[in-house]
């Protein structure tokens, strides 16, 4: 069966499956819509979670940012693992006993104030639409390879599906939906990843790849040691950031992912404060299976994706662009490869340093060169070959294309590639799914209901919720098709926000009781406001590296942002008057593990 029936079978299977449990499980009240009437399983739970959590950065992502940087990709494993143990232990226990749907209703009633829940409203938006923007990439990126559109036909496509199982299901739909994606994107991820390791390393367990011995003698990783210095990059082992950035880096990704609204409302899911602390668990160990493996891929990819174009042999002398194999071609033609002949050979070359100005090239629509490959109109940067670099490098590869290529590099069969193309997407929507709902609970429930117009009935909330729902799918399709960088990079600077904005004020809520409603809005301003300004100043603004903090780049700031949160917070606090009383006893028994009612709206 050809590749392309394959997938549309695949694809178009799961998204039977997915817009079927929607309907089988669409909403019919506010608590279903919002937390599904609170009665999920731990299990399912935790399973959900895990989908919720491994977004397009995981699945697409991840693994090819690991391959590209090598060592210092460790700070998003560590930073996003350690980061759902922190809250697994910190937070979710507290926040499930403290019983309210959303991060602005915690805030609004710990912090007893209708505008300290109007900025964690405005923190919430922020940082869902910016997560998001980073999924719907994702789907278009899929789309556009396996059903032979543009990107933005294929955000378009991922948008109508999703508003039919986040605007009819609510969280009911979109939770036992989840459980669906998280079995489909982790046999999607999990069945290349154990073919790979077979066909490179002899054995089955992609964890333990990077150090198998491969024929040559040589480990993994020191193979990929001897190919990037041969080819003018680091050593793969080798970091380039310093260690105050990576260790930045890795403190904004744990806090970020502790503060993220989407992953926190799903400990209200299940029945009581005991289930939130296991169903956290359970997707701990559904999150490592994934995790864990990510740095045998990035290594595997590497490995193939330079010895399919250069060649295996010690010359790395490149291929003849008529003898590529097709997957080098199905890229190009997506948009998302680009090879131009710099010294006229014929042959595809690749090494370090950027093969176009502006590092990616710019097609020139289905013209084609003198070879038959796609036609470019922006100029080439023409760069003198990298020191011991056999050639100036030749190609543009955009790290998204990574895990989806590997299965084709690889020459694995056509099911196992249609199944990753159905694992990408419903890593995206999954996720996609999650933040959309948070958004549009923050406008109908945090906003309209509660700061507005509080005499609306449920079926009017239900209604505003909808279409918050309808009008956030429009936005994250903008930013889908209009990306601020690629996946991983987008989603890294919502976890910056969210460790510098609702990680501390919650933190503060659940282990400070003289935290008043001054410190917090004084400190989730100053937060979110420093980090933003940070990142869209050396993000669009195009601020020179040399400016940087201390060297620390964009997505590990938040961590210096959630320190500002801190100190400003605490040093308001003290000298504002502490809160009430019966607020300060909600604080003291929020900690005691017993006692914790049902979920609750209103």
């Amino acid at each position: 069966m050809s590749l392309d029936l394959l997938t549309y079978l695949f694809i178009g299977g799961s998204f039977a499956l997915y817009i079927g449990i929607a309907i089988w499980a669409r909403a019919g009240s506010t608590k279903e819509f919002y937390v599904a009437g609170g009665g999920v399983p731990p299990i399912a739970n935790g399973m959900a979670t895990a989908a919720d959590w491994m977004s397009a950065a995981s699945f697409i992502s991840l693994a090819g940012l690991v391959s590209f940087i090598g060592r210092d990709g460790a700070a998003y494993l560590m930073g996003w693992t350690g980061g759902y143990v922190l809250l697994a232990m910190l937070l979710a226990p507290y926040l499930r006993k403290f019983g309210k749907f959303t991060v602005p209703d915690f805030v609004g009633d710990r912090y007893y104030s209708t505008f300290a829940r109007i900025v964690a409203v405005v923190c919430t938006i922020v940082i869902s639409f910016t997560y998001v923007a980073g999924q719907m990439r994702g789907v278009g990126i899929v789309f556009s390879r396996y059903l032979h559109v543009d990107i933005n036909t294929g955000v378009i496509v991922g948008m109508a599906i999703v508003f039919f199982y986040a605007v009819l299901g609510g969280m009911k739909g979109i939770t036992y939906t989840q459980v669906a994606q998280y079995c489909v994107l982790i046999l999607a991820f999990m069945v290349p990843a154990i073919f790979m390791s077979m066909q490179i390393t002899g054995h089955f367990l992609p964890q333990l790849g990077l150090g198998a011995t491969l024929d040559s003698g040589m480990s993994v990783l020191a193979t990929l040691d001897k190919l990037s210095v041969d080819l003018g990059f680091a050593e793969y082992t080798a970091g380039k950031k310093s260690t105050i950035d990576i260790f930045c880096l890795t403190a904004a990704l744990m806090a970020g992912t502790a503060g993220l609204p989407h992953v926190i409302v799903r400990f209200f899911t299940v029945p009581r404060v005991k289930d939130a602390r296991t169903s956290a668990g359970w997707a701990l160990i559904f999150i490592a299976i994934l995790y864990t493996t990510v740095p045998g891929v990035a290594g595997f990819g590497r490995v193939n994706l330079i010895q399919t174009i250069n060649g295996t042999d010690e010359a790395n002398v490149g291929t003849e662009y008529a003898k590529m194999p097709g997957w080098f071609k199905n890229w190009e033609n997506a948009g998302l490869l680009g090879w131009h002949d710099y010294n006229g050979d014929g042959k595809v070359q690749y090494s370090a340093g950027a093969a176009f100005a502006g590092g990616k090239p710019a097609f020139d629509g289905d013209a084609r060169g003198a070879y038959g490959e796609r036609a470019v109109t922006n100029a080439l940067t023409n760069p003198a070959p990298a020191a011991g670099a056999p050639f100036a490098n030749e190609v543009y590869v955009d790290r998204d294309i990574m895990v989806l290529a590997n299965p084709e590099i690889a020459q694995l069969p056509n099911w196992v590639i249609a199944l990753v193309a159905a694992g990408a997407v419903a890593a995206a929507l999954s996720t996609a799914a999650g933040l959309l709902l948070v958004i549009s609970t923050a406008i109908a429930h945090d906003l309209m209901k509660t700061c507005i117009n509080p005499d609306i009935t449920e079926k009017q909330e239900l209604m505003y919720a909808r279409i918050a729902a309808i009008v956030a799918i429009c936005i994250a399709g903008y930013f889908g098709i209009n990306p601020p960088g690629f996946v991983a990079q987008v989603v890294a600077l919502a976890f910056g926000l969210a460790s510098s904005s609702v990680f501390p004020v919650i933190v503060m809520g659940i282990f400070n009781s003289r935290m008043n409603k001054e410190g917090a809005i004084a400190g989730m301003i100053v937060g979110l406001g420093s980090t933003m300004a940070y990142m869209i100043y050396f993000t669009f603004m195009g601020g020179s590296k040399d400016d940087l903090f201390l060297g620390i780049s964009t997505g590990g700031f938040g961590f210096v942002g959630m320190i500002l949160n801190f100190i400003v917070a605490y040093v308001v606090s003290m000298m504002t008057p502490p809160p009430p009383a019966e607020i300060q006893e909600i604080v003291e028994n929020i900690r005691v593990p017993r006692g914790a009612g049902v979920a609750h709206a209103h």
